[in-house]
């Protein structure tokens, strides 16, 4: 895969994208943006990748934010359209991957690039990364999910607190309200990303698809969580996994899932 904005690299089942705009601090453009939606399309169809690591380039930033200068003169129609899109594409999109996502904010999150990482299954920070929503400072509220996911993860007024005053947290103040799981040195985040990911890689891969599709419908409007759950579980019965988790727990030995 050959992009402008991002790299892409595979090693058996683990795929790591790393947002690649250093001089821009990572920031998300239009053209970034198409290149993540196209990554993540390929990896998700991919039946070998496993788990996918989203990381930004340089010891300064994960993703700073969005390009500023890109939509600085959009009207109102043109404000709605940049946000609707970029949620469908991107944001929503790497909410509801099958694929598990780990962000590694290995610096600044702000704006888009939190957004960003707060799409992601889950986030592992390093102990010099900085977070926040900045975006009432320039007169608008974040537009890509921002103002939705934030209270899912920290509560709604923590979330309302780091929106109206525009401010940044410390990664320990992330993880302490829960919007990070883990904190590390800057050395050690990816290491760390990695061995969860081979954690993750050991289970069935079937099963994880089912329980990020449970968990995601716990927050959507007008579906039943609770049903979603009925219904994947009795569907991994199904499973070749299924079949081959039960037998080994039987047999006593590590099951070797088939991915079906």
């Amino acid at each position: 895969m050959n992009f402008e904005n991002i790299l892409v690299e595979q090693a058996n089942a683990l795929a790591t994208i790393t947002i690649n705009r250093p001089k821009k601090l990572n920031a998300l453009n239009k053209a970034t943006i198409e290149e993540l939606h196209n990554a993540f399309k390929i990896l998700e169809e991919d039946t070998t990748v496993k788990v996918i690591i989203i990381i930004g380039s340089g010891e300064k930033a994960f993703v700073a934010g969005a390009d500023i200068s890109e939509f600085a003169h959009f009207s109102v129609k043109e404000g709605g359209m940049l946000a609707k899109k970029g949620q469908e594409i991107l944001f929503d999109f790497v909410e509801n991957l099958s694929t598990p996502v780990i962000a590694a904010i290995n610096g600044f999150a702000l704006g888009g690039g939190l957004e960003l990482a707060m799409a992601c299954h889950f986030r592992l920070a390093s102990d010099n990364a900085k977070m926040g929503l900045p975006e009432v400072s320039l007169g608008v509220i974040p537009g890509y999910g921002g103002t939705q996911r934030l209270p899912q993860l920290v509560g709604k007024g923590k979330a309302m607190e780091l929106i109206m005053t525009a401010g940044m947290i410390s990664a320990e103040e992330a993880k302490e309200a829960g919007l990070v799981n883990h904190v590390t040195s800057q050395e050690e985040l990816l290491p760390l990303a990695e061995k969860i990911a081979s954690k993750i890689m050991r289970n069935s891969s079937v099963a994880i698809s089912a329980a990020i599709k449970s968990v995601n419908d716990n927050f959507k409007d007008g579906v039943n969580g609770f049903e979603s759950e009925i219904t994947e579980f009795g569907n991994c019965f199904g499973t070749e996994d299924f079949k081959e988790g039960t037998t080994a727990f039987l047999e006593k030995r590590k099951p070797e899932f088939p991915g079906k």
